[in-house]
C-alpha cells in the first residue's frame, strides 16, 4: 500500500505544481498589460510580478521533487506534468530574475546623457511630463557617468544641417513618438514607450557645430522608476549606432 500511496502523492504534486506554474506564468504576463490598462497601480503590478516569480520558483522546485520521485519509482503517470511544471515555472521566473541580476551591476539612475556636464534640455515634452515621478533635474555628472563609460557624444564630419536631417530620420526610424522637431535650434524631442509595462521615456537630441563638422548629443529620461535597468543607455546606443551608419 505504501508504494501506490507514494505514486499518487508524486502525481498529485506534479499536477499541483503545473497548476501553480501556469497561474504564475499568466500573472507574470498580465502584470504589465494590467498596469497599462489602469487595472493595477504600478506598485500592485510590480508586486504581482514579484509574487509570480517567487511562486513560480517554488512550483519548479516541487515539480523537480515530484519528477524525481516518479522517475525513481519508474511511474510514467504524472512525469509529463512534472516536466511541464518545471519548464513553465523556470520560464516564468527567468526574465524577472535576469532583470534583477542585470540591474545589480548598473547604477540606480534613470537619466542618461551623452553630455553629463551640459545635457540637452527638454522643452516640448515638459507639458507631457506633468505628474511624472521623475523630474528633469540633471543628475550629478559623476553619478550619470558611473556604469556607462561608453555613452559619449557622436561626432559627424558633415555640416550641422545635414547632421540634423540625419538625426531626424534616425529618430523616426526608431519608432518613437516625435513630439517636436526644431531645426532653428537643432533640437528633436520624442517619447518612447516600453513594450511590457508601457513606461514612457522621453528623449531629446541636440546637434551643434564642431570644428570638423557636427556633434550630436542625446538624453534619455524615464518618467517613473528609480532605476531604468539600463534601458535609457541601450536606447542611446541604438540611436547613435543607427545615426553613425547613415
Amino acid at each position: 500500500m505504501l508504494q501506490p500511496t507514494r505514486m499518487r502523492l508524486g502525481a498529485a504534486l506534479a499536477w499541483i505544481a503545473l497548476a501553480v506554474a501556469a497561474a504564475c506564468a499568466a500573472s507574470a504576463l498580465l502584470a504589465g498589460p494590467a498596469y497599462r490598462l489602469d487595472l493595477l497601480s504600478l506598485r500592485a503590478g510590480l508586486q504581482l510580478l514579484q509574487w509570480a516569480t517567487v511562486d513560480a520558483l517554488g512550483a519548479a522546485a516541487v515539480a523537480l521533487l515530484a519528477w524525481g520521485r516518479l522517475a525513481w519509482a519508474k511511474v510514467p503517470c504524472g512525469r509529463r506534468a512534472a516536466a511541464g511544471a518545471l519548464v513553465l515555472g523556470l520560464a516564468a521566473a527567468g526574465p524577472p530574475l535576469y532583470l534583477v541580476a542585470h540591474a545589480r551591476g548598473l547604477p540606480p539612475i534613470h537619466d542618461i546623457s551623452t553630455d553629463t556636464l551640459d545635457p540637452p534640455a527638454f522643452v516640448a515634452v515638459l507639458p507631457l511630463r506633468q505628474g511624472a515621478r521623475n523630474t528633469v533635474d540633471v543628475l550629478p555628472a559623476t553619478l550619470a557617468q558611473r556604469g556607462y563609460p561608453d555613452i559619449a557624444p557622436l561626432r559627424l564630419g558633415v555640416p550641422p544641417a545635414e547632421a540634423f536631417a540625419r538625426a531626424e530620420r534616425a529618430a523616426r526610424a526608431m519608432g518613437w513618438q516625435i513630439v517636436a522637431v526644431a531645426p532653428e535650434v537643432m533640437r528633436i524631442e520624442a517619447t518612447d514607450t516600453t513594450l511590457f509595462f508601457g513606461f514612457k521615456d522621453d528623449v531629446v537630441i541636440r546637434v551643434r557645430p564642431s570644428e570638423h563638422g557636427s556633434v550630436v548629443d542625446m538624453r534619455s529620461l524615464s518618467r517613473v522608476g528609480t532605476s531604468d535597468v539600463g534601458v535609457n543607455a541601450k536606447r542611446i546606443r541604438a540611436f547613435l549606432a543607427r545615426l553613425s551608419a547613415g
